[in-house]
């Protein structure tokens, strides 16, 4: 049965969110290569204009701390709940 896993692509290895339950190894995969777009289409989503900029305000307290070298920590936090499994 077909089994979906969310990865990237980055220096010519192909990292998994997650590690897929139940496959044997050397399951053979597939691999499709997505657009890279770092843009969310909020009107999509039901985000107008007024709300996103009110978002973005309120949001906006958290960017010094956010950006602060120690969250580097938290880059790479699914990776490392994958490896501790």
């Amino acid at each position: 049965m077909p089994k979906s896993v969310e990865g990237t692509y980055s220096n010519g290895r192909i990292e998994l969110s997650e590690l897929p339950s139940g496959m044997p190894e050397d399951t053979k995969v597939i691999v499709t290569f997505l657009e890279n777009s770092r843009t969310i289409d909020l009107r999509q989503r039901g985000i107008s204009t007024e709300q996103a900029a009110s978002l973005r305000q309120r949001l906006s307290t958290f960017i010094e701390d956010w950006e602060s070298p120690e969250m580097t920590v938290y880059d790479d936090y699914d990776e490392s709940k994958i490896q501790k499994r």
